[in-house]
């Protein structure tokens, strides 16, 4: 019954949703045809219709708009619709292309988009506002049980409690220990034991139980998991059964077998889909604008430097896989050989080689570095795929060689451009943990918006050389 009534929910969602986006269509026409703008007669343009509902309504449930309110936030929803209405727009945006419909106005159909967005966050935001408004009310209310009652179990009862908009009331708990039925823990009264569970939803309509208990039980509840199975009750099994500091648990199937996925790193593939549409584009706009540079600086280094104009390296990538790293050449020829004499000057505390007035480099060389300028040939390593816009910087794979086991974890991304540590001192910052900190920060906290507030701080950064040597 309970899967009834979500279906028939989902639907109506579904159908309201595709009433709005016809709403939107309706208005961008309005709004273009009271601009005075040439636009086709209403009649011609209603195929877009069909297939505007098809790609939000699609995306949407794609984004998982269509699951349960229950546990999505206001701020979870807005993203939800951004990702879709960026996904249909690029839908929407082929299908012009491909079957070439130059007809079709372009500020009207991006109006129409943003006013489906602007319709579709409001329902959902009073929809969302009415349900949690009526289960503080006591209405709209699940019955769910909790098996456990260690410090895990306590958490998470203080969680629902701190959440009642959740619509989830606590029928009680459950312990493998007989002697703790009638006790209460964190103030709900054990009700029963593992072997009581049938009876209990016999006599009681649970619609979900949560077990959450230390993996040592994992034998015990089999039983009780299997008949909820069999009587068709929902079943959520804890699994936060490491002491993670850093990686998030995700429950996925593989080959038909359930199992959990420890993620360090960013997983939000769509998100990353985008950075790495934003790093094409970006990077091959900025190879075509500064072009005359590189021509300009390719003669001067030939002019006032004998050897070639590039400095190709071998650097360390994701996970350690090495790639070709591309610089306008700032130093004499054979400059590596000369290294090891050098390291005595090393200003750096770890296995990173920075000096100050480095003889190595030419006149040059200097401004090029003071500027930044030689890092741009990484253009190209961001365009092929080796690298981000943003990101930690590549090492060289002797110093990954050298690193502590914990600072690995700084190759699980995408070496970048710029990153952090180019924003805070580049190289004013001699402490080699501190800037791996810097770099696992970023890792954690990792977003577009992030991204984006990184590009704009290292403009001046690097128009001023702040922190270059």
């Amino acid at each position: 019954m309970l899967k009834q009534h979500a279906t028939i929910f989902r639907r109506l969602k579904m159908l309201c949703d595709a009433f709005l986006i016809i709403a939107a269509f309706f208005l961008a026409y309005r709004v273009r045809e009271q601009s005075g703008e040439p636009i086709w007669a209403l009649k011609e343009m209603l195929w877009v219709i069909p297939i505007q509902i098809g790609l939000w309504l699609s995306s949407l449930y794609l984004f998982n708009m269509y699951t349960s309110f229950r546990l999505k936030g206001i701020p979870h929803i807005i993203l939800i619709i951004i990702k879709s209405c960026l996904l249909s727009i690029f839908l929407f945006g082929s299908v012009i292309y491909l079957f070439r419909l130059t007809h079709v106005s372009r500020v009207f159909v991006l109006l129409s988009f943003f006013y489906a967005s602007l319709l579709i966050l409001s329902e959902k935001v009073v929809v969302l506002s009415l349900l949690r408004n009526l289960r503080r009310k006591g209405f709209n209310f699940r019955e769910i049980m909790v098996v456990g009652t260690g410090p895990r179990a306590r958490r998470f009862i203080n969680q629902i409690d701190k959440h009642r908009e959740f619509g989830l009331n606590i029928k009680g708990l459950i312990d493998a220990d007989p002697d703790k039925v009638g006790e209460k823990f964190a103030g709900y009264p054990v009700i029963g034991t593992l072997k009581d569970i049938p009876e209990i939803l016999r006599n009681n309509a649970i619609n979900h139980i949560f077990y959450i208990v230390p993996h040592s039980w994992l034998k015990q509840i089999e039983e009780s998991v299997l008949y909820c199975e069999t009587v068709g009750v929902r079943v959520s099994v804890a699994v936060d059964h490491f002491n993670l500091t850093v990686a998030r648990a995700h429950v996925e199937e593989f080959l038909g077998v359930p199992m959990i996925r420890l993620e360090s790193t960013p997983d939000r593939a769509w998100d990353l889909m985008l950075k790495r549409l934003v790093d094409v584009v970006l990077s091959l706009g900025a190879v075509l604008l500064l072009l005359p540079l590189f021509i300009l600086c390719a003669i001067i280094i030939k002019v006032t430097s004998p050897g070639p104009i590039f400095f190709i390296q071998e650097r360390s990538g994701v996970n350690g896989r090495r790639f070709r790293l591309y610089k306008l050449r700032t130093m004499g020829v054979g400059a590596e050989s000369e290294l090891d004499n050098l390291k005595k000057y090393n200003e750096m505390q770890g296995p990173v080689f920075k000096m100050k007035n480095d003889p190595r480099v030419t006149f040059f060389g200097k401004w090029l570095r003071k500027l930044s300028i030689d890092e741009l040939p990484q253009l190209w390593n961001v365009m092929k795929g080796d690298m981000s816009l943003v990101g930690p910087r590549p090492p060289i794979p002797t110093e990954v060689e050298q690193y502590d086991h914990w600072q690995r974890r700084r190759l699980s991304m995408r070496p970048g451009l710029t990153c952090v540590w180019q924003i805070k001192g580049r190289n004013k910052i001699v402490d080699f943990d501190e800037w791996m900190q810097m770099d696992l920060q970023y890792i954690d906290n990792w977003s577009l918006g992030l991204d984006a507030k990184i590009i704009m701080k290292t403009v001046p950064v690097v128009l001023f050389g702040i922190g270059a040597k």
